[in-house]
């Protein structure tokens, strides 16, 4: 039996919790526990989100090319006190369900089935838990007593707090986010009448629920709903354990969901929760942060339509996964109508060239240096993923596969000037890394069937004009196509067709 790939590839990751770059090494490999902080369905999904999750996708997918049995949850936020990044707090989903007069679950329903349409458009794979906060009540009941017993939480009328200054007595508190505390203490607003609350930064494992309150669960201090942090610990602690490999989540989580995270962790079982931390970087539209204050955040359905006023135009899903792909998940990634319009031609382009490849020969007498460069790219796409999930890197390789590919198929007549066992290599690697590691998938604007089926007509009439040497009728159809996107190519084979 062959070795699993991760044998011949060191994946190499950065580690928000030290800082650095570290070998990644399982727990307990070949299992791989992964966890990432799902959506709170209380809104469309929000493009920057997307992007998180594609990135998740991604890891899971090369994980698992490498042999790795990933476990990858990825939560339902469907009840809890949410904290935003702006300060603002409180129960969105109830607060939304009031908006709209329905109940509570009826949100969650309505864009939990949003959230899987969105996901499905970009084709990320399903994660193999996908557990939500309301199914896991008893479990965050059960670990918030055991803090409690542990001496780092509190009981007051509103609410059962989670002691952070006690807590860093024994541990630093904000080791994730490398931030001082004394500052954080100094710089955090007073406590708005909490005067039950004892430190500012303090926050709420279970909160009381007032009598007007829907959602609302019995516990040992009376109905509650649980604080934010304490869904993602107590869910990641009973299908992944104590410690587990990966966690991810944006970088906007680091300072308090994630700080708080490794803090009730650590307070109820007494060791690190968490191997590797990774967070993908955030979303900019043409330079600028994008926030619905500034006019520039749009809905993933805005992009695919090209109904938002600062677009030109509709992206495909596929197009928008590609541009994702094409940043390194650390790095901001910008959205402009030049960057799509780059990522599109750039995914085309790749889709092209496997299509060619497919039908490409090899030669009896390979080229040595051609053989040398298809080698060098076979090892690069790997060496790309293993540093961090360098996507971008990657995409470098299969580019240069790509000018090869053309070279062969327009100068050599579809001949490889490689071995039947390099080429055969070429093809399966650069179709695994496009669709079952990159998650792309070939498409087509509109039914292809139909588009195929009038091409075919077109083509015809083409062919029957130039049998008659009527040159005039067969420009002026190759020239009304080019000008609608579709490109035709003439060779001793016959006519081909390509929709750019």
């Amino acid at each position: 039996m062959e070795k699993a790939l991760y044998h011949q590839n060191q994946v190499v990751v950065y580690n928000t919790l030290s800082r650095q770059k570290e070998v990644f090494e399982p727990l307990h490999a070949p299992f791989v526990g992964m966890y990432a902080c799902g959506p709170t369905v209380y809104s469309e999904p929000h493009l920057g989100n997307c992007r998180s999750f594609t990135m998740y996708d991604l890891m899971f997918r090369y994980l698992t090319h490498l042999g790795y049995k990933v476990r990858y949850l990825r939560n339902i936020t469907d009840a809890g006190h949410v904290e935003s990044t702006s300060g603002e707090a409180g129960d969105r989903i109830s607060k939304q369900a009031k908006l709209e007069q329905v109940e509570p679950m009826e949100i969650v329903q309505k864009y939990t089935v949003k959230f899987h349409w969105i996901m499905d458009m970009l084709n990320c794979l399903p994660p193999s838990i996908e557990p939500t906060a309301t199914g896991h009540i008893v479990e965050q009941i059960e670990m918030t007593k055991t803090i409690m017993e542990n001496g780092f939480a509190y009981e007051t009328p509103e609410a059962i707090y989670f002691d952070v200054e006690k807590f860093n007595a024994s541990y630093p508190y904000t080791k994730l986010s490398g931030r001082n505390l004394d500052e954080l203490l100094n710089n955090t607003r007073e406590l708005d009448g909490q005067s039950s609350k004892r430190g500012r930064l303090d926050f709420a494992l279970m909160i009381k629920a007032k009598p007007e309150h829907i959602m609302r669960w019995p516990s040992p201090w009376g109905d509650v709903y649980p604080g934010w942090h304490i869904e993602c610990s107590a869910m990641s602690t009973k299908y992944l354990g104590k410690t587990f490999d990966i966690h991810c989540g944006g970088m906007d989580l680091i300072p308090t969901h994630h700080t708080n995270e490794i803090a009730q962790s650590i307070a109820c079982n007494h060791t690190e929760p968490v191997k590797y931390w990774l967070h993908p970087n955030m979303l900019t539209v043409n330079g600028q942060k994008m926030s619905k204050s500034l006019g520039n955040a749009f809905l993933p359905v805005e992009l695919f339509e090209g109904t938002h006023p600062l677009l030109d135009k509709g992206y495909s899903p596929m197009t928008v996964r590609f541009s994702m792909l094409q940043a390194h998940y650390r790095s901001t990634l910008d959205f402009s109508n030049d960057a799509l319009k780059a990522a599109e031609k750039g995914y085309k382009r790749l889709m092209t060239a496997q299509q060619l490849l497919e039908n490409l020969q090899a030669t009896e007498q390979p080229n040595a240096e051609d053989e040398a460069a298809v080698n060098k790219i076979l090892v690069g796409v790997y060496a790309g993923m293993n540093n961090d999930f360098n996507a971008a890197q990657t995409i470098a390789e299969l580019s240069e596969a790509a000018t090869m590919i053309n070279t062969w198929n327009d100068k050599h007549n579809k001949v490889a000037s490689v071995s039947a066992f390099t080429l055969d290599r070429l093809k399966q690697t650069y179709s695994t890394f496009l669709f079952d590691i990159f998650g792309l998938r070939q498409e087509t604007e509109g039914d292809n069937s139909k588009l195929s089926g009038v091409m075919d007509l077109v083509i015809d009439i083409r062919k029957d004009a130039r049998s008659k040497k009527d040159f005039a009728t067969s420009d002026k159809i190759r020239d009304a196509l080019q000008a609608v996107g579709i490109q035709l190519k003439d060779s001793k084979d016959g006519t081909t067709w390509e929709n750019n």
